[in-house]
C-alpha cells in the first residue's frame, strides 16, 4: 500500500499500467511453472509481449511515429498515424526490466514462482528501487519479504549514513555541477570549445552522482527497514583503468541485466571475435535506447561499445604501453578512459543529433571563445570543491577503507564528520527541487 500511494504520488492513473503487467506476470510465472513443453514457452512470449508492448507505446511510440514520418516524406508519401500525448510513466524502464527478470528467471528453472500474489506486486514495486532502481533480480529480494523484520540500531545508522552521503553527492556534487553543465550545453553556440571540455567532464560527474546518489539512497532507506538491495555502483570514476571495468562498476544491474538475458543468449564471445562485436554493439545499442527514445542515445550506447570492442582488439599492445610507462600506468589509463567515456556522454546530455554533433565538433576543433564566459570566479571555485571532494572521498573508500570519518569507532570524530558534512550541503548544495536525472527513463 505505501509503494502504491509511493507511485501514485506521481500520476495517479498510471498506478493501473503497473496493475496490468503484475497480474499478467503473476500468473504467466504461475503458469510456466505448470505447464511443460511448448505451453512455458508460449507463456513466456505472453508476459515478455505485454512488458514490452507496455514500455515500447508509452516511451518509443512518437519516436517510432516520427521516423516513420521522416521516412515517408523521402519517398513523398504522408503519415497519417497521429502524434499522441503520451506522458512517460515514471521508472517504466526500470520496473518493467525488473519484472521481466521474474518470467525469464521462473522459466530458467531458477526461480519458483511466487504464489502470494501482494509479495509478488511488492517485489515489482517495492518504493526505494521503484523508479530508477537497482533492478532487483526476484532470487535476492523475494524472500526477503516474507523475513520477519526486527530493529536494529546498527543496520538503521548505516542506511541513514548510505542515505546521507547520497544527498551530498545529489545536492553538493550533480544539482552543483549542472548549473555549469546546462548553461553551456543549452546555449553551446556561445560557448568555446574549452567550455565545452570542462562541461562535459562535469558532467560525467554530474551523472554519476546524480544517478549513484539516488541509488545510495534506495539502498540506504531499504537497509533502515531491514531490507539488502543489490550494489548498482563501485566508484568508476576515475578508479576504472579500462573500458570494460566501467561497465563492471558502472549501473551494474542493468549492465548484468543485459549480459545474462542478451548478450548470453546471442552467443556472447564464444562464437568467435566478429561475432562478439556484433554482440557487444547489438547490447550496447539496445541499452542507449533503454535510456531514451532518441537517435542520440543510440549513438552514445554504439560508442562504448566499440570502445569495448576496440579495447579487446587492441589489449596486448595496450598491455605492452602499461608496462613501459610502469608506475604512472594506472594514472595514464584511468584518464584516458574518463575522456573517451565523457566525450560519448556528449551525445547523452545532447538533446538533439545536430547539438551533439556541434558540441563534439567545437570539443575537437577547440572551438575559440572565452573561459568562463561571465561565469563567477567564486561559483566556479564551488564546481572544483563538489569535484575535489568527490574524488578524494572515493579515492580513500576505494584504496584505504580503513581510514572512515561518519563511520569511525570514535565519538568525536564521527560526530565532527556530521558537522563538517551537514555545513558542506549547507553552503554548498543546490535545493532548487531538480528531479532526479534517470526519473526520465
Amino acid at each position: 500500500m505505501a509503494s502504491c500511494y509511493f507511485y501514485m504520488y506521481f500520476l495517479p492513473i498510471y498506478i493501473l499500467i503497473l496493475g496490468f503487467t503484475i497480474v499478467v506476470d503473476y500468473f504467466a510465472g504461475l503458469y510456466i511453472a505448470k505447464s511443460e513443453g511448448r505451453n512455458r514457452k508460449i507463456w513466456l512470449i505472453c508476459s515478455l509481449i505485454a512488458n514490452i508492448g507496455v514500455l515500447a507505446f508509452f516511451k518509443y511510440y512518437n519516436f517510432l511515429n516520427y521516423n516513420i514520418t521522416v521516412l515517408l516524406d523521402d519517398f513523398g508519401y504522408k503519415n497519417t498515424i497521429p502524434h499522441l500525448n503520451i506522458l512517460l510513466p515514471v521508472g517504466l524502464s526500470f520496473h518493467t526490466f525488473q519484472a521481466m527478470s521474474y518470467t525469464i528467471e521462473v522459466y530458467r528453472g531458477h526461480q519458483k514462482p511466487e504464489k502470494h500474489f501482494g509479495i509478488y506486486a511488492l517485489y515489482v514495486m517495492f518504493y526505494p528501487q521503484l523508479v530508477a532502481g537497482p533492478i532487483e533480480r526476484p532470487q535476492n529480494i523475494l524472500h526477503q519479504f516474507y523475513e520477519k523484520k526486527y530493529f536494529d540500531y546498527d543496520r538503521v545508522v548505516s542506511g541513514l549514513r548510505l542515505m546521507l552521503w547520497g544527498f551530498i553527492k545529489k545536492l553538493v556534487v550533480a544539482d552543483r555541477l549542472g548549473i555549469y553543465v546546462d548553461a553551456v550545453y543549452n546555449n553551446a553556440e556561445h560557448h568555446s570549445g574549452i567550455s565545452m571540455i570542462i562541461a562535459t567532464a562535469f558532467f560525467g560527474f554530474q551523472i554519476y552522482c546524480d544517478f549513484s546518489g539516488y541509488s545510495d539512497i534506495a539502498i540506504g532507506a531499504a537497509k533502515v527497514m531491514g531490507y539488502d538491495l543489490m550494489t548498482n555502483f563501485r566508484r568508476p570514476i576515475l578508479n576504472s583503468k579500462s573500458i570494460g571495468e566501467v561497465w563492471q562498476r558502472w549501473h551494474i544491474s542493468l549492465t548484468t541485466w543485459f549480459r545474462d538475458y542478451l548478450y548470453f543468449p546471442l552467443g556472447g564471445s564464444k562464437k568467435g571475435p566478429l561475432m562478439n562485436v556484433r554482440n557487444v554493439l547489438i547490447v550496447f545499442a539496445l541499452s542507449g535506447l533503454w535510456h531514451g527514445a532518441n537517435w542520440t542515445f543510440v549513438i552514445w550506447g554504439l560508442w562504448n561499445g566499440f570502445l569495448i570492442s576496440a579495447e579487446r582488439i587492441i589489449n596486448p599492445v595496450l598491455r605492452k604501453i602499461h608496462k613501459l610507462l610502469g608506475v604512472t600506468a594506472n594514472f595514464f589509463r584511468a584518464a584516458t578512459v574518463f575522456c573517451l567515456v565523457s566525450l560519448g556522454g556528449v551525445w547523452f546530455r545532447s538533446l538533439t543529433l545536430d547539438q551533439g554533433w556541434y558540441i563534439t565538433k567545437s570539443i575537437l576543433t577547440l572551438k575559440p571563445g572565452g573561459f568562463f564566459k561571465g561565469e563567477p570566479p567564486t561559483n566556479f571555485g564551488y564546481y572544483l570543491f563538489a569535484v575535489f571532494m568527490l574524488i578524494s572521498v572515493e579515492h580513500i573508500q576505494e584504496y584505504y577503507p580503513n581510514l572512515k570519518l561518519i563511520n569511525n569507532n570514535n565519538v568525536v570524530v564521527r560526530y565532527t564528520g556530521y558537522v563538517l558534512i551537514l555545513t558542506m550541503i549547507l553552503m554548498v548544495g543546490v535545493f532548487n527541487g531538480g528531479q532526479f536525472i534517470y526519473f526520465q527513463f
